[in-house]
């Protein structure tokens, strides 16, 4: 078989392929490529070595069987025999879950989430967003500090094992969402460096060094990250891309790393004949990143919402603290912002910040199902000093009104796995780097951080010992019991609700009308024929809701539908759904 590298900056490259040495040769046609055959086969051991260094990892490894530092695997991907014809499923009337595969089960693997698919199929969600797969040091971590872009993490089970979820998934009628990270590579195990200018010194990122978009060789960067993306959608068959922190992609090129990536998967998708998109994490407020490409937009297909989620997180908490301080001063007002807007920040004055923030979202242009609302993510529960979730402090009829707003607004939902059965474990941020000095870094860092908000040092937990990432992993015995049976049954019935309620998934922003009370702590929307009323008070409230018959379709506690005065009376933390007949 043919092996090739991009190496520009080499004088002499080697391959080493099962015990095998031979020279590349220069291709003639692709500067800065090197090439060359040799016997291999499915599993041969490779790698290559640049003028007298030593034997490195392929940069585009399929498989890495001993870790980022190890020799790179051939890997066949026409070996897998696919058990499912898949059609796809789109992004509009999703409802998404995302999933941790080192904590969703004890086993931490693919093959053992994948037993547990069938959990999802009952709760109603569409899709299974998995937190990043590449290969990173150790057995368990969360996987934002990967390698080998084209390569599955070994202890999760490589690549046959996600070939295997993902067959499993169609079966069961899920698509499959995957989170990828193109802004930074991990400290430990990235070689890159060594083959090209991977990186630039033009800008730099809370990582360091930028990736490469628009420096000199960035041509050859961004194909390769192209490659990666299109590789997870084409050979693993994977339905959509979660792409983390775009706002730290460093791009200064006219036609952008991000329009260039929608480009190539609208055409993947339209070459497979089933629908694939990207869904971006962005704290920009930039509608342009959601805006169709042939209006002037990048071509993305949807955002994570954060606004919404500091909205809600304030009204259900109080919390004021960094960002959250700019929502907490009137939490409700900052949820129908929301609700009816996409932005809270839409080109407003962010405290937080020390600037104005965000650009108006065109709602004529941008449907609602293009931003990703939640309550809850990885992000949002595991950066808190002890992990802790909503269901750690809130009451079950304060977390049945965080999923009811979640579920009914105009956005595309996402759950974080768990919060569906108000998991009693927490998510905590847990590292397995076999550095003794990244990890001893790693640990202090992460203590100091929160030291400088006045937590105790001890009692941050310490992201290298095991017990941290055993806490955070979840437990299967808790959706028999209660509370969390009854949590649970309120999630399944409030997704079947969005999927029966065609004007739950209706994307015009537009159409969404929204009433509340900020000293009462009451908030009231339509969508439609359908009525949504929440009520975070402790105490009962009265909510006009019209004159208009109405009839409860899901009420967390009993409720009498409105009177002749249409005034609703909702029992303290409690939340009705309703449809106007």
């Amino acid at each position: 078989m043919q092996f090739e590298v991009w190496a520009p900056q080499a004088g002499r490259v080697t391959l080493r392929c099962d015990g095998a040495t031979r020279a590349l040769e220069r291709d003639p046609q692709r500067e800065g490529w090197w090439r060359g055959d040799a016997e291999a086969q499915d599993g041969s051991r490779y790698g290559f070595a640049l003028d007298d260094g030593p034997v490195l990892p392929d940069p585009r490894s399929r498989r890495q069987p001993d870790g980022p530092d190890g020799l790179s695997a051939v890997v066949d991907h026409r070996r897998y025999a696919w058990r499912t014809e898949w059609a796809g499923r789109p992004l509009p009337g999703a409802v998404l879950y995302e999933l941790h595969v080192g904590t969703y089960t004890r086993e931490g693997t693919l093959d053992a989430a994948a037993e547990r698919l069938g959990h999802l199929v009952e709760l109603g969600v569409t899709h299974v967003e998995l937190m990043p797969l590449c290969p990173f040091p150790g057995q368990h971590g969360w996987g934002y500090e990967g390698v080998s872009l084209w390569a599955v993490h070994e202890p999760y089970g490589g690549p046959e094992a996600l070939k295997r979820f993902v067959d499993r998934a169609h079966e069961l009628g899920l698509g499959v969402v995957l989170d990828v990270v193109h802004n930074h590579l991990g400290p430990s195990g990235n070689y890159l460096p060594a083959f090209g200018p991977y990186f630039t010194d033009t800008h730099h990122t809370p990582w360091g060094s930028a990736v490469n978009l628009d420096a000199p060789g960035s041509d050859e960067v961004r194909a390769y990250l192209l490659g990666s993306a299109l590789a997870w959608l084409r050979d693993y068959r994977v339905d959509g891309l979660r792409l983390d922190a775009v706002h730290a992609l460093a791009d200064t090129r006219a036609y952008t790393f991000l329009e260039e990536l929608s480009t190539a998967v609208d055409a993947l998708g339209a070459d497979l004949g089933r629908p694939l998109f990207l869904i971006a994490e962005s704290d920009l407020n930039d509608p342009r990143l959601i805006t169709a490409r042939e209006q002037g937009g990048l071509g993305l297909h949807a955002q994570w919402n954060d606004d919404f989620h500091h909205a809600l997180h304030t009204a259900l908490t109080g919390e004021s603290q960094g960002y959250y301080g700019d929502f907490a001063r009137a939490p409700f007002a900052a949820l129908a912002r929301t609700l009816t807007g996409g932005y809270f920040h839409d080109g407003t004055y962010s405290t937080f910040r020390g600037r104005r923030h965000g650009r108006p979202l065109d709602r004529t242009r941008v449907g609602a199902h293009r931003l990703l609302g939640y309550s809850q993510t990885h992000d949002q529960v595991g950066n808190r000093a002890l992990g802790d979730r909503l269901s750690a402090t809130l009451s079950p009829g304060l977390l049945a009104c965080a999923a009811t707003l979640t579920l009914t607004a105009p956005f595309t939902p996402m759950l974080f796995m768990g919060e569906e059965w108000a998991a009693g474990t927490p998510w905590q941020f847990f590292t397995d780097h076999t550095d003794p000095e990244l990890a001893e870094a790693v640990r202090r860092g992460r203590r100091r951080e929160f030291a400088a908000h006045g937590w105790a040092e001890e009692d941050v937990p310490d992201p290298q010992d095991p017990a941290t990432r055993d806490r955070s992993c979840l437990d299967w015995t808790e959706p028999a019991d209660e509370p969390h049976a009854r949590v649970l049954d309120w999630y399944r019935r409030l997704i079947a609700l969005r999927h029966a309620q065609p004007d739950l998934t209706d994307p015009d922003l537009a159409d969404t009308k929204v009433a509340y009370d900020e000293q009462q702590r009451w908030l009231a929307f339509r969508r439609g024929d359908v009525r949504v009323a929440v009520n975070l008070s402790k105490e009962p409230a009265a909510i006009p809701l019209g004159p208009r018959h109405a009839r409860v379709l899901a009420a967390w506690e009993p409720v009498e539908p409105p009177g002749t005065d249409g005034v609703l009376q909702v029992p303290g933390e409690s939340c009705v759904v309703l449809l106007q007949g």
